[in-house]
Formats: C-alpha cells, structure tokens, sequence
C-alpha cells in the first residue's frame, strides 16, 4: 500500500487515477480535469462510441461495472480511484453493489484513495440540513425510495472501510457550464443550490492531492 496515502500525503502528479462513470454528465470532465493536473487516466465505459473526440491520452478499457474481473483491470496500477457511476432515477439502484465491488477490489490490490459522488438527498449522522433541504431530501425519498434507499446503503458500506482513504462529495442540482473556482463547501448542509459539472470535475481532482476531507462527505455548491 502507498505510505504516501496512509499519511495524508499525496503527490501533485504522476498519479494513475481509474474514473467508473466517465460518460456520464460529470464524469467526462473528470479525466480532461484530471489530464491538465499531468496525471494519467483510465476509465471503465460500456459504450467507447460515447467517446468520440475522447483525449488519446486516456486509456480506455470496455466492461461492465458489475462484473468484478473488468473492476480489477480497470484499478489494476492505479492510485486514486473516483466513482462517478449514474443511473437515471427509473433504473434498479446499483449504487451500492458496484461500490462495493470497487472497494473489495482496492483492498485486495492495496489502493488507498477513494472519492465517490452522490447526491445532497443523501442524510447522515450530523447533518444540519436548513428546512428547505430537510424538504427537498424528503421529496427524494417519497419520489425515489428506491435510488436514495440504496444510497443510503451504498454510504453505511463506504464508511466501514476505515482502512481507505475516501470521501463521498455531495452534490446539488448539476448544471452544464464552465469552472467558475468559487466553489463552496458545507460538511453539514448543502451550501447552495446548483453546480456546474466542470466545477464538480476540478474539485473531485483536486481531493486526489489532498487529505482534507479524508473520511467526510461534504456538499458542495456554487
């Protein structure tokens, strides 16, 4: 395991970081974000043909994020792994299943950093949501009890993992738009009500070189 990452201490580059969800409407800005850091980048995808225009610097493996032989190619060198898997809202919940494919198998080839998204409907211990968000993650929960249900399951699963080093970032409403750097974040509430997606792709990068939220799922909002 890299004692580098146990300490807290990452380095600023030469990192492989695996990216589970790079088609998706955050996850594709995650590997350029990731590319302009100088790290390298490889990425699981279902489907190559949403990749067209794709940097050819990213290396790109084709599987399944069920199936745990693709989830072991896909880790297999890196250092940093980031789950940006997404459902639409009427699909079964995989949330937690995958996620716990993904970590069993970062135990077993020893890698430490984990950062995975979700969404701010997520509740925890030690929340202190204002009224609004107190009503907003309750109208998830009684239009989409299945999703936020395994979501919840999917966080419980995460946070027995004391031995690696995650953090599940929470987001709002996600928007398409260009980084604006004035990004704001809460541990306890959501601090505001949209982000861009390439805001969420800099900010996910960036905890790969830094130990501050190790173990918190903060919101983050612009």
């Amino acid at each position: 395991m890299n004692e580098n990452l146990n300490r807290g201490v990452f380095m600023t580059n030469n990192y492989k970081i695996a990216i589970i969800g790079g088609t998706g409407k955050v996850g594709r800005h995650i590997a350029a974000a990731a590319l302009r850091k100088g790290y390298q980048v490889r990425m699981l995808v279902r489907n190559p043909r949403k990749l067209d225009g794709q940097d050819d610097r990213i290396e790109i493996l084709q599987g399944n994020v069920e199936n745990r032989d693709h989830i072991r190619q896909l880790l297999q060198d890196c250092d940093v792994v980031v789950n940006a898997f997404g459902q639409p809202p009427g699909d079964v919940p995989l949330y937690s299943s995958v996620t716990s494919i993904v970590l069993k198998v970062m135990n077993e080839l020893e890698i430490s950093r984990y950062i995975g998204v979700t969404g701010g409907s997520l509740t925890l211990e030690g929340d202190r949501k204002r009224f609004t968000n107190k009503v907003g993650a309750l109208l998830f929960r009684i239009f989409f009890p299945a999703m936020i249900k395994d979501k919840q399951k999917e966080a419980a699963i995460i946070q027995q993992y004391c031995n690696i080093e995650w953090t599940l970032i929470r987001l709002p409403f996600v928007v398409e738009g260009a980084e604006s750097g004035a990004i704001k974040v809460n541990l306890t509430d959501m601090p505001g009500l949209k982000i861009s997606n390439q805001d969420i792709a800099s900010f996910i990068v960036r905890q790969a070189a830094e130990a501050k939220y190790i173990h918190k799922a903060p919101f983050i909002a612009t």
